[in-house]
C-alpha cells in the first residue's frame, strides 16, 4: 500500500479550512473526523495512526478553531459548519464517505447524516453533544458589547487549560507537557476569542428529537462512563431517537475517548465500518 499524506488549508464557504489527508490508496472507505468545541485535529493524533491503515482519513478544524479561518463573515452556526464540510468533501472529489464527531463535532455530523443522506453513509459519535438549546436572548444581546471578546478570553484563562483537562480526562495521570501545550496553542490570539462571540451569535439548538428521528444512517455512539461533560444519560437518549443505532460504554473513561481509548475506538470502528449488512438494532443491542 502507498500512503499519502498531506496538510492544507482550502477556502470552504468563504473561509480558510484547515484540513488533513490521509489516503489509503487499497481501501474504499473514507472518514471525516470531527472534533469538539475548544479543540481541533490535534485531539485525534493517538486515532488517526489506528484509522489511517484501514481508510481513508481526513481531518477537518472546525471553523474557528485550529488553524481554520476566524473570520466575522463567516456564519458560525452547527448546519453551515456542516454544510462546510460536505463542500469541502465535495472539492476533493469524495462522494460517500462515513462521519466521526467527537462532543461538538458529533453533532455537526448528526447535521450532515440529516441534511446531506446523499454523501453520509455512516455516523460514529464520539461522547456527541445533543439536546442542547440555543444560547438565551440576554446572552446573544450581551455578544454585541465591544470588547465582550475579552470577557470570553477572561472567563476561558480562568478555568484554566488543565483543570479543564482534569474535568474531560478519566485518568489525570495521562495529561502532560504535550497535551496541555496542544490543548492550549489555538488560544494565543485575540482572533479565536472575537470568532467564538461570533458563534454565541450564530449556534442554533441542537437537533431536536423530531428531526433525529428523521435520520436512516447506521449510527455507532461510544461513551466514556464517566463522561462528566456530556453524560452517557445523553448518549442513551439519542440511542432512542436514532433509529438505526447501536451505543457502546467504555469503562473508567472521560468525555476525551479519542485520546483515552483509541485502540478500542478503532477496534469499534472497524467492527461496525466492516458490517456487511446495515442491522437494525434493538435495546438488546446496546452495552
Amino acid at each position: 500500500m502507498e500512503d499519502v499524506t498531506f496538510s492544507r488549508n482550502k477556502t470552504i464557504n468563504g473561509i480558510d479550512l484547515y484540513y488533513e489527508h490521509y489516503v489509503h490508496t487499497a481501501s474504499d472507505e473514507t472518514l471525516v473526523l470531527l472534533h469538539g468545541f475548544l479543540s481541533s485535529t490535534f485531539s485525534f493524533r493517538h486515532l488517526i495512526p489506528l484509522l489511517k491503515e484501514d481508510y481513508n482519513v481526513i481531518s477537518v478544524d472546525l471553523p474557528p478553531f485550529g488553524k481554520s479561518g476566524k473570520v466575522s463573515s463567516y456564519k458560525y452556526s452547527y448546519q453551515n459548519m456542516a454544510a462546510t464540510v460536505v463542500e469541502l468533501m465535495k472539492s476533493l472529489g469524495i462522494s460517500k464517505y462515513n462521519v466521526v464527531g467527537h462532543s461538538m463535532g458529533g453533532q455537526i455530523a448528526l447535521n450532515i447524516l440529516l441534511h446531506y443522506p446523499d454523501y453520509a453513509k455512516k455516523g460514529i459519535l464520539l461522547c456527541s453533544s445533543g439536546y442542547l438549546k440555543k444560547a438565551k436572548f440576554p446572552l446573544v444581546l450581551t455578544s454585541y458589547i465591544p470588547y465582550f471578546h475579552l470577557y470570553v478570553k477572561f472567563h476561558l484563562a480562568k478555568s484554566g487549560v488543565k483543570q479543564n483537562l482534569k474535568n474531560v480526562v478519566y485518568d489525570h495521570s495521562m495529561i502532560n507537557d504535550e497535551m496541555l501545550y496542544g490543548y492550549l496553542s489555538p488560544f494565543f490570539e485575540d482572533d479565536i476569542f472575537k470568532a467564538l462571540t461570533m458563534m454565541i451569535r450564530h449556534r442554533e439548538g441542537d437537533l431536536t428529537s423530531e428531526e433525529l428521528k428523521n435520520i436512516d444512517a447506521p449510527c455507532l455512539m461510544i461513551w466514556g462512563e464517566h463522561d462528566k461533560v456530556v453524560p452517557v444519560s445523553v448518549g442513551r437518549r439519542l440511542k432512542k431517537d436514532l433509529k438505526n443505532s447501536k451505543l457502546v460504554i467504555l469503562k473508567e473513561t472521560g468525555h476525551l475517548v479519542p485520546e483515552e481509548r483509541p485502540e478500542d475506538v478503532h477496534q469499534l470502528i472497524n467492527q461496525f465500518i466492516d458490517a456487511e449488512e446495515r442491522v437494525e438494532v434493538t435495546a438488546n443491542g446496546s452495552r
